[in-house]
C-alpha cells in the first residue's frame, strides 16, 4: 500500500489558526489516499459480491448441498414407481455318478454339459404406504434444501459486505493515525522552536516527542490490522483485493421501512430462511412418524416374470431341452415380529420431532431477537452518525482554540494535544458508526428473508468519491 508522504517538522511553519474546514479536508484526501489504489481501479462491494459468488468455498459448497439435496424427490418418486430386473447366467457342469445296485453296480459314469438361462422380472408397488410417506417427505427435503441454500446466499451477502466494510474501516484508521501523526509532527516543531526562543519549556517538547512515538506504535498496528481484515476478504474472492470503492464523504443513510420494530420481528418469524429450514425440518420428522409405523402394515406388490432356460445333454435324457415360463401375481408380506425394532423406530422417531419442533420455536425467536438487536441498531446507528458528525465540528473548533490559546499563551502544549486526539478519535468512531449501521441494515433484512442483490446494488450507491 502507498503511503503518502508526511511533513516533516523542520518544513512547517504555523501562522495563526488554521480553519476547521481545511483540516478536515486534509484528513479526507489522506483517506482516499490509502484506499490502495486510484477511483479508476477502484472495485466496488458490488463487483467483490459477484466475485465472492463465484470464489468463495462456503458458497460453492451450499451449491453443491442444494443439487444433491433436490436428488431426495426423484429418489423418493422412484419408491412407487415400477422397478425392472434382468438376469443372466451360464453354467459349465462336470459331473460323474456310480449305480449302488444292478448290472451296473459300481460303475462310474462322467458327464459334462452346459447349462444357461437369463430371467426378467417386473415388480410394481400396490400397496407399500411408507413408499408414499417417504416420497412426500422427500419433497420437504427439496424444500429445505432450497431454504438452505437461500439462507447461504444472505449469509455471504453480509460476510461479504463485513469483509469489505472492515477493510474501508481500517483504512480509515490507518489513515486518521497517519494524518494525526502528521499534526503532531507539526505541534513538535512548534514546541521546539517556542523552546529555542525561550517562550515554551522543554515539558512540551517532550509531550510532543512521547505523543508522536505514540502516534509510530499505533500506525504500525493499524497497517497489520489492514493487512489481516484484506486477508480476511482474501479468502472470499480468492484473491488479495486491491483498491476498494469508500463511502462518499456525505453520504444519507436512510431509516428502515417501515419503521416499526415489531413489524420486523413478525416478519422475521414468518418468512426467515433459517425458520423455513425449521419448518420443512418438523414436516420431515413428521413424516419420519408416519413412515415408521406404517412398516407395522403388510405390502402388496405385482410381480411379472418371463425365465428361459436352456440345456445340452441332460442327466435324465441324455439330450438337451430348452425351457421359457411367464409368471405375473401377486406378492403379499405381512410383517409380524422384529425383534422390537419396528416400534423402537417409532418412539426414536417421535421423539426427533419434539425435537425438531423446539428447534423450530428456538429459531423463531431467534431471528426475532436478531430482527429486533438489528433494527435497533439502524436506528440508533444513525442518531449516533448524527451526534458525532456534530461532535466532530465541536472537537475541530475546541482544537482550533486550543491552537490559538497556546499561541497567545493561555493554553499549554498537552492542551493542543488532547484536542488533536478527541479530533482523530471522533474521526474514527464516526466512520466506524457509518460502517455498523449500514451492516445492521444488511442484517437486518437478512434476518427478515428478503436480503437479495438488490440491497448489494443499493448499498452500492452509497459508494464513491463525490
Amino acid at each position: 500500500m502507498p503511503k503518502p508522504t508526511l511533513p516533516t517538522p523542520s518544513s512547517q511553519r504555523l501562522r495563526g489558526r488554521p480553519p476547521a474546514l481545511a483540516t478536515l479536508a486534509a484528513l479526507a484526501a489522506l483517506a482516499a489516499f490509502t484506499v490502495g489504489g486510484t477511483a479508476a481501479h477502484a472495485e466496488d462491494l458490488l463487483q467483490i459480491y459477484r466475485e465472492a459468488r463465484n470464489n468463495d468455498p462456503v458458497f460453492a459448497s451450499a451449491r453443491a448441498a442444494l443439487d444433491a439435496g433436490r436428488e431426495a424427490l426423484p429418489q423418493g418418486r422412484a419408491l412407487i414407481l415400477p422397478t425392472l430386473n434382468a438376469s443372466a447366467n451360464t453354467v459349465y457342469n462336470d459331473d460323474w455318478f456310480s449305480n449302488r445296485g444292478g448290472p451296473t453296480a459300481g460303475q462310474v459314469f462322467y458327464r459334462d454339459f452346459n447349462s444357461n438361462g437369463w430371467a426378467v422380472t417386473l415388480s410394481q408397488p400396490l400397496f407399500r404406504p411408507q413408499n408414499w410417506t417417504q416420497y412426500k417427505e422427500a419433497e420437504f427435503q427439496v424444500a429445505q434444501a432450497e431454504a438452505t441454500y437461500a439462507q447461504a446466499t444472505q449469509d455471504l451477502i453480509v460476510r461479504t459486505a463485513q469483509a469489505y466494510f472492515d477493510v474501508l474501516a481500517s483504512q480509515d484508521s490507518l489513515a486518521f493515525i497517519q494524518a494525526q501523526k502528521a499534526a503532531i509532527s507539526e505541534q513538535l516543531a512548534q514546541a521546539k522552536r517556542n523552546f529555542e526562543v525561550g517562550t515554551a519549556t522543554i515539558t512540551d517538547t517532550h509531550e510532543a516527542q512521547a505523543r508522536y512515538d505514540l502516534s509510530g506504535s499505533q500506525e504500525i498496528a493499524a497497517q497489520a490490522d489492514l493487512e489481516i481484515k484484506k486477508r480476511a476478504l482474501q479468502q472470499l474472492i480468492g484473491k488479495l483485493p486491491g483498491g476498494l470503492t469508500p463511502l462518499k464523504p456525505k453520504v444519507a443513510l436512510s431509516t428502515p421501512q417501515p419503521e416499526a420494530m415489531e413489524s420486523w420481528a413478525d416478519a422475521a418469524q414468518k418468512q426467515s430462511y433459517a425458520v423455513r429450514v425449521q419448518e420443512a425440518a418438523v414436516e420431515i420428522a413428521d413424516r419420519e412418524v408416519q413412515r415408521n409405523r406404517q412398516a407395522h402394515l403388510p405390502t402388496v406388490d405385482i410381480v411379472a416374470a418371463y425365465n428361459r432356460i436352456g440345456q445340452n445333454n441332460a442327466v435324465s435324457t441324455g439330450i438337451g431341452f430348452d425351457q421359457k415360463a411367464a409368471t405375473i401375481g401377486l406378492q403379499l408380506a405381512v410383517p409380524i415380529y422384529s425383534g422390537g425394532l419396528t416400534s423402537s423406530r417409532v418412539r426414536q422417531a417421535q421423539a426427533l420431532l419434539e425435537k425438531s419442533r423446539s428447534d423450530l420455536e428456538n429459531s423463531r425467536r431467534s431471528v426475532a431477537l436478531a430482527a429486533r438487536q438489528s433494527y435497533v441498531g439502524v436506528t440508533n446507528g444513525i442518531a449516533q452518525v448524527r451526534a458525532l458528525e456534530q461532535a466532530l465540528l465541536s472537537s475541530q473548533t475546541a482544537l482550533d482554540s486550543n491552537k490559538l490559546g497556546y499561541e497567545v499563551g493561555v493554553r499549554i502544549n498537552i492542551d493542543v494535544l488532547n484536542s488533536q486526539q478527541q479530533v482523530f478519535q471522533t474521526q474514527r468512531d464516526l466512520s466506524a458508526a457509518r460502517y455498523n449501521t449500514i451492516m445492521n441494515g444488511l442484517k437486518l433484512k437478512s434476518a427478515a428473508g428478503s436480503l437479495g442483490e438488490a440491497d448489494v446494488e443499493e448499498v452500492n450507491r452509497l459508494l464513491g468519491s463525490q
